[in-house]
C-alpha cells in the first residue's frame, strides 16, 4: 500500500495509531502471561496438567488462521482489529473468572482465536504503514508489543504483589483496551492493498514462505516457552520469593522490546540471514546459561538473551510474508503463521509433559534445540 493523496491524515499519524494497537495487543498477552503462576495456584494444576490445558490456546489459534486469512480481504484489516482486540480483552477477563478446569480451557480456546484475529489484521495494517515508508519498520511495531509485554509483567507484578485477583486486574486491562481502540479507530488505515479476486480459504504457501514459516516456527517454541513457562521455572527451579517470581519474564521482555527498536537497524547493515543467525544462537544460549547456572543472577542473564535471541525473528519473517508477491498481505502472513504458530501449538504442553516424567530444566534444555535450528535453517537459506 502507498501513501495516497485520499487518505486524510499523514504517514506518521497511522504509524503512531497502529503502534497503539501493537501494544495493545501486547498488554492483554502479557497480562494472561504473568498471572499464569496465580491461576495454576488457584485451580491446583500440576505441571502436566497446566500444560495439556495451555495446549487450548495455541489451538484455537490455529483453527482460526485459515478463517482469519480469508476474512480480512472480505471486512478488511481496520474492522478485524477492532472486534478482534475488545473480543480478546472480553475473553481475557473470562479467563479470570475460570473456577475449573475445564472453564479455563474453553476461555484459553477462545483466547487464542481472538489473538489471532487481532494479530493477523494489525500486522496487515503494519504492512500498509510499511509500505508508506518503503523501508523496514516491521520490527519497531512489535518492539511496541513487547514494551507492552513489559509493561503487562510489571503491572503483573505489582497485582501479584498486592493480592489482586486475576479477575479484577483483567477488567483494569479491559477498560484500558476499550478506551484505546476507541481513540484509534479513526487513525487506522480504512482500506488494504489486496487483491481483486477472490482470496482461498485455504493457501499453499511457495517454498520460501515455507523455509519462513519454519524458522518463525523453533523461534516461537522458544518464545512461548518463555510467555508460559518463566514465572514457574523461577518459582521452582530457581526457587524465587514470591516478589521475584516474575523476574525472568520482565527480564525477557524488556530485552525483547529494546532489540525489536535496533533490529531495523540492524538488518538494514547486516542482512536478514545474519540477524537470524545471530538471533537463534543468542536464544539457544541464553536457555542454556538459565539451564545450567539455575540461580537467581544467572538465570536472569540467561532470559535476557532469549530476549534479545527472538526479538528480531517473528517481525522480519511477517514482514518478508506481507511482501508476498503471489498472495495479498493478509493471506501470506496467515500461510506463514499457520506453520510458525504451530510452534505455540507444541511448545507449551511439550514443556508440561517433558517436566512431568523429568523436570522443568530438561525441558528447558530441550526448548534450546530450537534456537540452534534457527540459526541452522537461517545460515542455509536463500535471503536478500
Amino acid at each position: 500500500m502507498s501513501l495516497s493523496p485520499s487518505l486524510p491524515y499523514s504517514r506518521r499519524t497511522y504509524r503512531v495509531a497502529v503502534g497503539f494497537l501493537f501494544f495493545l495487543l501486547g498488554l492483554c498477552f502479557a497480562s494472561w502471561g504473568s498471572r499464569i503462576p496465580s491461576i495454576q495456584a488457584n485451580l491446583h494444576l500440576s505441571e502436566a496438567q497446566l500444560g495439556l490445558i495451555l495446549f487450548s490456546l495455541p489451538v484455537g489459534l490455529m483453527l482460526s488462521l485459515p478463517f482469519t486469512g480469508w476474512l480480512i480481504p472480505r471486512v478488511g484489516s481496520r474492522n478485524a482489529v477492532t472486534v478482534g482486540l475488545l473480543f480478546y480483552s472480553l475473553v481475557l477477563v473470562s479467563i479470570g473468572l475460570a473456577e475449573t478446569t475445564f472453564q479455563l480451557v474453553i476461555a484459553l480456546f477462545f483466547f487464542g482465536f481472538g489473538s489471532n484475529m487481532a494479530n493477523i489484521a494489525v500486522n496487515t495494517q503494519a504492512v500498509g504503514v510499511e509500505n508508506m515508508y518503503r523501508k523496514s519498520i516491521m520490527a519497531s511495531f512489535h518492539g511496541l508489543w513487547s514494551l507492552a509485554g513489559f509493561t503487562g509483567a510489571a503491572i503483573g507484578t505489582f497485582m501479584i504483589g498486592a493480592n489482586v485477583i486475576p479477575f479484577h486486574h483483567f477488567l483494569l486491562i479491559l477498560a484500558m483496551v476499550v478506551v484505546g481502540v476507541a481513540v484509534c479507530f479513526r487513525y487506522i488505515l480504512p482500506q488494504d492493498d489486496t487483491p481483486k479476486e477472490k482470496q482461498p480459504l485455504f493457501v499453499m504457501p511457495d517454498k520460501s514462505l515455507v523455509v519462513l514459516g519454519m524458522i518463525a516456527f523453533c523461534s516461537l517454541i522458544c518464545e512461548g516457552a518463555m510467555f508460559d513457562w518463566s514465572g514457574i521455572y523461577f518459582k521452582k527451579v530457581v526457587g524465587a520469593e514470591k516478589a521475584w517470581v516474575a523476574a525472568g519474564y520482565t527480564a525477557f521482555m524488556s530485552t525483547m522490546a529494546g532489540t525489536r527498536f535496533i533490529a531495523d537497524w540492524l538488518t538494514t547493515k547486516l542482512g536478514l540471514q545474519k540477524v537470524l543467525v545471530l538471533s537463534g544462537s543468542l536464544t539457544a544460549v541464553g536457555l542454556m546459561v538459565a539451564v545450567l547456572f539455575p540461580y537467581l543472577v544467572t538465570a536472569i542473564i540467561g532470559f535476557l538473551l532469549v530476549g534479545m535471541g527472538v526479538s528480531a525473528v517473528v517481525p522480519l519473517v511477517y514482514g518478508e510474508a506481507g511482501r508476498s508477491k503471489t498472495m495479498s498481505p493478509s493471506t501470506g502472513l496467515a500461510a506463514v503463521t499457520t506453520i510458525g504458530f504451530a510452534g505455540f501449538l507444541v511448545g507449551p504442553p511439550l514443556i508440561g509433559l517433558v517436566a512431568g516424567m523429568s523436570n522443568l530444566r530438561i525441558s528447558f534444555a530441550l526448548i534450546a534445540v530450537m534456537g540452534v535450528t534457527v540459526a541452522v535453517l537461517s545460515s542455509r537459506a536463500k535471503m536478500e
